[in-house]
């Protein structure tokens, strides 16, 4: 298993930029894919942004040219650079884990999750 903890929610203006963090720890084997979900009230949890073991990376259409994941291997930290944000970009993060070598970025093909970081995004 997986421990996942998120960083560097925070409220921005309408343009603003933020860089989410999540650092996990536990067996590597757990996290060869991970990824960005973001879940409104009364709605499901939408993939943002994955990324593989292979290092393909997937975003969801919403987010391109605006979001880039990344993943530090040596420090076991993904990260989420956010750019150019909307108000309606305003809703919680959750970063996750799966032990599968790639994903389709959806909720059913990861199995940890942190706690979630919100981001607000004020016009």
């Amino acid at each position: 298993s997986v421990q996942l903890v998120e960083s560097g929610g925070g409220s921005v203006q309408s343009g603003g930029s933020l860089r989410l963090s999540c650092g996990a720890s536990g067996d590597t084997r757990s996290s060869r894919s991970m990824g960005w979900f973001r879940q409104a009230p009364g709605q499901e949890r939408e993939g943002v942004a994955c990324i593989d073991s292979y290092g393909r990376t997937t975003y969801a259409d919403s987010v391109k040219g605006r979001f880039t994941i990344s993943r530090d291997s040596a420090n076991n930290t993904l990260y989420l650079q956010m750019n150019s944000l909307k108000p309606e970009d305003t809703v919680m993060y959750y970063c996750a884990a799966s032990e599968r070598w790639w994903t389709r970025c959806m909720q059913s093909d990861y199995s940890y999750w942190g706690q979630g970081t919100q981001v607000t995004v004020s016009s």
